[in-house]
């Protein structure tokens, strides 16, 4: 079974700083991609960056220049937001894209979210 555990949310001041981070876990898994999303009340949710497994990035445009997705070699990706303004108010929720060494499946894995409010 596939687990993702997201934490780092808060309440934080416009243009403060927070760091999330995902961690991938189960026995027997790939992982392929490593994305963040968000979802505020009342909207969609939205892909705010992603990564692959040859490190490449992509950001929504709103957050470039304020955000970074990494990844370690533990199954983990980390996202360091920066300048966070109120519109950045949302659940962000990790995805994983992971293939099972035992069934051969592939297929996405959501984390549960974790709440990230920037108000003064």
């Amino acid at each position: 079974q596939v687990q993702l555990v997201e934490s780092g949310g808060g309440l934080v001041q416009p243009g403060g700083s927070l760091r999330l981070s995902c961690a991938a876990s189960g026995r027997g898994i790939t992982v392929y991609t490593m994305d963040w999303y968000r979802q505020a009340p009342g909207n969609e949710r939205e892909l705010v960056a992603g990564i692959t497994r040859d490190g490449t990035t992509n950001y929504a445009d709103s957050v470039k220049g304020r955000f970074t997705i990494s990844k370690d070699n533990a199954k983990a990706v980390y996202l360091q937001m920066n300048s966070l303004k109120p519109e950045d108010t949302a659940v962000y929720y990790c995805k994983a894209n992971v293939r099972s060494i035992v069934t051969l499946l592939r297929g996405d894995y959501w984390g549960q979210g974790t709440q990230v409010t920037v108000s003064s």
